[in-house]
Order: structure tokens, then sequence, then C-alpha cells
């Protein structure tokens, strides 16, 4: 039986779509330090196309690794998340779930690159949920809640932790339409804080 982290095969090809568009968007602090080093744009190519349905899911599962290896290249921690992003993004013709990890990595790449880092991240997140569309959502509404299910990327290894795992748990929230902190819509600061927090 499959994982639910993994999405039927058209499903994938829905979110992928959307996973490279957040992979891309921060790709240039990668190129940035390694302008040489084309395996992070190239994941996110292939991933379009696998999108488009140019590109066969067992293929693009063998190749999954390759951006991954690029964060190797390089040394500043925003640039190492641009590539992990576009290397999760390669990886949602394997399992649905991977693209709530390429936006993960893109949101933390952008708060890694940013002087303020709660409100790039922030900012991040509300550009990726209004790229979605609503037959995005519908396909990311079916994963289950990040670190509920150990049978995928979702389980309790990197992405339900630390700040990929807070993007996540947000990124998730709102598509289920309430904030998980004060209950109230999503965007609201929890009682008694700031939201520059």
């Amino acid at each position: 039986m499959p994982s639910p982290q993994s999405l039927s095969e058209s499903d994938r090809r829905q979110v992928a779509g959307w996973a490279a568009e957040c992979a891309e968007r921060v790709l240039v602090l990668f190129e940035a330090e390694a302008p040489a080093d084309g395996r992070p744009r190239d994941a996110i190519a292939r991933t379009r196309a696998f999108a488009r349905g140019e590109l066969d899911a067992a293929g693009e599962i063998r190749r999954r690794f390759v951006a991954g290896r690029a964060a190797h290249a390089v040394s500043s921690p925003a640039a190492v998340a641009a590539a992990r992003a576009a290397a999760q993004a390669a990886g949602v013709a394997h399992m649905g779930a991977h693209a709530l990890g390429a936006a993960a990595y893109a949101a933390k790449a952008a708060g890694l690159a940013a002087p303020d880092r709660h409100q790039a991240v922030h900012d991040e997140i509300s550009w990726q949920l209004e790229r979605m569309t609503d037959q995005t959502r519908s396909a990311l509404r079916q994963l289950p809640l990040v670190g509920e299910d150990s049978a995928g990327p979702l389980g309790s290894g990197l992405l339900a932790s630390g700040m990929l795992g807070s993007i996540i748990r947000e990124i998730q929230t709102a598509l289920r339409g309430t904030s998980p902190r004060n209950g109230g819509p999503v965007g609201e600061p929890p009682s008694g804080r700031s939201s520059s927090g």
C-alpha cells in the first residue's frame, strides 16, 4: 500500500509545478555563490517538465538526488537551503509531500538571506500560498500533517523539525484555514504578541 504522502501521479504532477515555482524564486541565492553549477536549475526545469507530463515518474525518481548534491558546492546557509529547495522539488515525482519540502526550504533560504528573517519567511510563505491553484491546494490538503505519518518526508525527519517543520505547519494550517497559534485567521499574530516577533 502506498504512503499517504505519495499522492496520485496526477496530483504529483499538479503540485510539482508549484514546487518548482517555490524553488526557482530563491535559486538566485545558490547561483550567486556557484554560478557555473547548473544542477539546481536543471532540477527545477525537469520538475516543470514532469508537471507538464513531458517526463515520466520513473526517470525522475532515479534523478531526484542530483540537485541535492549541489548543496555541498556552496557554503552559505541560504545557498544550501536554495539547493535543497530544488532537490525537494525534484523529489515530487517520487512523493508529493516533497512539494511542501521545496516550499519550506525556499522560505528558509529567503529568511536566511534577509536581515529580518521572521518577516522574510512570512512574506515567502504568503507568496507561496498566493501561487497555489485550487487544484494544488486540493492535492496538498490530502497530505497528512507534518510529523503525523512516518512513511515519507513529512515524518519525523528534517522536514518535521526546526524552522522547516514550523514553515510546513504554517502552510498546512493555511490550507485548512485557521491559525495554529490562536485559532484565528492565518496572518493574525497570537494573542498578546506583536507580529514582529
